[in-house]
This record gives structure tokens, sequence and C-alpha cells, in this order.
């Protein structure tokens, strides 16, 4: 086996199993909260938020970290950060089980801005697509997992506990098969038009690039909307989540056979964004018609992820981007997003609050947000005529 196929499968299943301790730490929250005799949902909520704001402070210091440590040793904390979900199920007190859940999201948001250098560093630019559609689609798998199987689990290890220390020892796994295998590709070897992760290339130039911005404004009513999905259409009485995560493993599939097939990357981001807004509002105001809402959410779900293997491999081909320079986007790009997805739910709450548990004008405000990747789409650069 080649070493960066290697490098791939511990790239992919570090991150699914990141989302599978998250997944599974937030459906376990109940007993483990009861086996610490915390009884108020305060206290649930603010570990919920303690991880959100776990992956802004480790989206932007991704960059930072990486310039300090290398890549492969700043991935190698990310993997051991995720690794203290460990910690989640003996938590013997609430602040152990802060502590753990917060290093636990911060190695995960490491993790995701370093997909991005270690690609473009071990993989030829025609192999990329593939590996990032490989990449985006890691997380729904781990959730989709969890989300099917988790009863199976408990079955299997017998009981909540068991299962998250199952799934802290896989990681743990992967961490030590990076210890071995990942070693970070050489400037000699690397692929072509790939400079050193040294040059000159700032957070604070990162900030002054409009293209961050654009970049990360337009996936960020995306990310928001789809946190808004599972944390509050369940009690709207939506309950479809499941079949936008299990048709995102479909659209992601279909993403990477596209973007293998057709250079231009700004075409699928157009009409997916516009059919995503279509699939939402299908799915909000589908009153109680199932049929609409099962159709609208599996299509929202395809169209979710599909566009996601081009807006990726749209950045890593922008001319003259290097491994740093990818790293200090993709550091933007995430913490910028988790902005906007902390921020838009509370707001979202606060309307149907306002409306005394109307969700209609909260419906309304989440599609307007969302609209932000179909508008996006048309500020964004082609790379494909820029390097014409």
């Amino acid at each position: 086996m080649k070493r960066k196929y290697l490098i791939e499968f511990i790239l992919f299943f570090s991150y699914a199993l990141f989302a599978m301790a998250w997944s599974g730490g937030d459906a376990f929250m109940a007993p483990i909260m009861k086996a610490m005799g915390i009884h108020n949902l305060a206290s649930a909520s603010f570990i919920s938020t303690s991880v959100t704001f776990a992956k802004i402070v480790g989206t932007a210091i991704a960059a930072w970290v990486a310039l300090k440590l290398g890549i492969r040793n700043a991935f190698s904390l990310a993997s051991l950060m995720i690794a203290m979900s460990i910690l989640t199920p003996f938590s013997a007190n609430y602040s152990v089980l802060l502590a753990s859940r917060f290093l636990m999201g911060l190695g995960g948001a490491l993790v995701v801005v370093y997909f991005n250098p270690i690609v473009m560093q071990w993989f030829e630019p025609e192999e990329r697509p593939l590996v990032n559609g490989l990449n985006a689609v890691a997380f729904n798998v781990g959730t989709a997992i969890v989300m099917f199987f988790f009863k199976n689990f408990i079955g299997i290890f017998g009981g909540w506990r068991q299962t998250l220390v199952a799934l802290s020892l896989a990681s743990i796994v992967f961490f030590v098969l990076w210890l071995v295998f990942g070693k970070y590709k050489e400037d000699k070897t690397a692929s072509p038009n790939v400079r050193p992760l040294d040059e000159n290339y700032s957070f604070i130039d990162g900030l002054k690039d409009p293209f961050n911005w654009k970049f990360a404004l337009t996936y960020s009513g995306l990310l928001a909307f789809y946190i808004v999905l599972f944390t509050f259409y369940p009690t709207a009485g939506i309950s479809q989540a499941k079949i936008v995560i299990l048709m995102g493993i479909v659209g992601a599939v279909l993403g990477i056979i596209y973007s293998r097939k057709v250079a231009k990357r700004i075409p699928v981001i157009k009409i997916s964004g516009l059919i995503q807004i279509v699939s939402i509002i299908g799915l909000n105001f589908s009153g109680n018609n199932a049929t609409l809402a099962t159709i609208s959410a599996a299509v929202l779900g395809i169209f979710m992820f599909l566009p996601m293997t081009a807006l990726v491999t749209l950045a890593q081909e922008m001319p003259n981007m290097t491994p740093r320079k990818i790293s200090v986007t993709f550091s933007l790009f995430w913490s910028i997003s988790y902005i906007v997805a902390t921020v838009v739910p509370t707001l979202f709450g606060a309307i149907v609050d306002a409306n005394h548990g109307d969700f209609k004008m909260a419906f309304v405000f989440i599609t307007i947000v969302e609209c932000s990747f179909f508008v996006g789409s048309f500020f964004l650069p082609e790379p494909s005529k820029l390097r014409d």
C-alpha cells in the first residue's frame, strides 16, 4: 500500500471517530449527567456550547499551531485531544466532563483544518477531488453510524459507558497509527507547484485576503442551517433530520464523481445552492405532508453535500496556493463559519420565543440565512479560468 493511501485512511477515520465520539456523547448526555447527580438542562447545554466554542478557538489557532509545531506534530496533538474523549464516561465531576468535551472539540477543530495542507502535500491535483470528498463526508459517516446503530453498540459493548470507551480506544489506535506512519512529506517530494510550509503568509494576511471572507461566508449560512436542523427541527415536529444525514453521504459520493470528471467548480455550487433553497422551503413549510417533507429532506441531503468536494477543491486550486496559505484559509473558513453558526441558532431560538413557540418566522429567517451558499457562489472565482 502506498503511504499516501494509509495517510488518507488515518485522516478519514480520525475525523469519523471524532464525529462518533461527539454524537455519542450528546446521545448519552442524559445518563452521563445522571451518573454525576446533575439534573438541570442548563449544565448540559453549557457542555454543548463549550464544544462549539472549542471549535471556534481550535480553527482560529490551527494555522498558528501548525507553524509552531509543524503539520505532523500539530495533527498528532489534535488526535491526542480527540482521544481525551475517553475521560467522558469516567468523569467524576462536572469539571472533568466539561474539560474532556472541550479538548475533544478542540482536537476535531484542528483536524478539519489540517486535512487540506496534508492533502496538498501527499496527493496530486487530479487525486484531490476524491480525497477531499472522502474527508468532507467523514463527519457525516460518523454521525450516521451513531444515529442509526448506537442501540446496537450498547448491546454489543454492554452499556453506554463501554460504548464511549470503545470509541475512544479506536481514536487512540488511530493516534498511534499517525505517530508511526504520519510523516509530513518533504519539499523535495512534494506535489508540483506546492511550496514549503514556511512561506511568509500570516493569519493577518489571510484576514486581508477578500477570497477568504467570500469563501467562509458562502459556507457559513449552510453550516448554521445544518446546526439549526438538528437542534430545533425535531422540536418543531420535523423528524426528517436522519434522512438529511443519510442522503448527505449519497450526495458526497456523487460530488466526488462529478468533481473528478468536471474541472469547473462554480456551476455545481450555484446549482446545488439553488436546489438547497427550494428543498429547505419544502421541508420548512410542508405542514402535515410527510411525503413532501421526506422528499425535501432527501433532496436537501444530496445537494448540501454534493458541492462540498468542489468547494474545498476550489480553494486548493487557487493560484499560488501553498500548504501554509491553505492552512490559514481553512483556519479562517472554519472559525468564521462556526462563529456565524453559533450566533444564528441563538437568533433562531429567540425568534421562536418572540412568536410564542410558532416556528414560521424562524423558518423564514433560517431560509434567508442559508441562501448565503447560493449568493456566495456568484462572488467566488473559478480556478480554471484564473489558470487560463
